[in-house]
């Protein structure tokens, strides 16, 4: 066994069996970490495909933000998880639903690989000609920026759309506090800003 089938093994292995910790760890902090733990062995396949590009990318942003994001929300809010796993049952036939969609899906690859591999060779010989020459990096901010530049456009917006929709959805304004209101701030002149007072000597306000 050659030592890039070794390293395949381990990082394969270790990642199915975080994945499968993600699903059955009972405490919420303990998933958070395992699918760390699956990040970073997906991160190590794919250093051994050459992509090491996605590698980082797994890693910076995944691993450094949102992973780490769902483990503060998890650890600062109070979350009743014995109240939200009463309702399991009532998800289950979807669930079982959405689980055989994806188990037809995978055989379905597998089948194209064992069936017709001469297509998938055909395939990967034909996206390294197109880009031979040039690294992974640079291949594939071609594919991104310049051949399909605007379906990555378009994600953007779609993205964009659904962030500033989770503010305006989640945004609450709470009564008796005061806000800045640039308008009002900007428009003020010297009648609406002072009062002036005639004040006699001796006498107060």
């Amino acid at each position: 066994m050659s030592v890039a089938a070794a390293f395949f093994y381990l990082f394969s292995g270790v990642a199915v069996a975080s994945a499968f910790m993600v699903v059955a760890s009972r405490n919420p902090v303990h998933s958070v970490l395992f699918l760390i733990l699956a990040f970073v062995n997906a991160a190590g396949l794919f250093l051994l495909l050459g992509a090491e590009f996605l590698a980082m990318i797994l890693i910076v942003v995944y691993v450094g933000a949102v992973a780490v994001l769902f483990l503060f929300v998890v650890m600062m809010l109070d979350v009743d998880f014995s109240e939200l796993r009463e309702g399991f049952l009532d998800y289950l036939p979807f669930g079982g639903l959405l689980g055989i969609v994806f188990l037809i899906e995978l055989v379905l690859v597998l089948g194209t690989y064992y069936t017709a591999p001469d297509a998938l060779h055909q395939t990967a010989q034909a996206a390294k000609a197109a880009h031979d020459g040039i690294s992974n990096t640079a291949a594939l901010g071609r594919v991104l920026y310049t051949e399909h530049v605007f379906y990555f456009q378009a994600a953007g917006m779609v993205l964009l759309v659904a962030m500033i929709g989770a503010i305006v959805l989640t945004l609450q304004h709470k009564p008796g506090v005061k806000r800045q209101d640039i308008g009002a701030q900007v428009a003020r002149n010297k009648q609406s800003a002072m009062d002036i007072k005639s004040v006699k000597p001796g006498q107060g306000l």
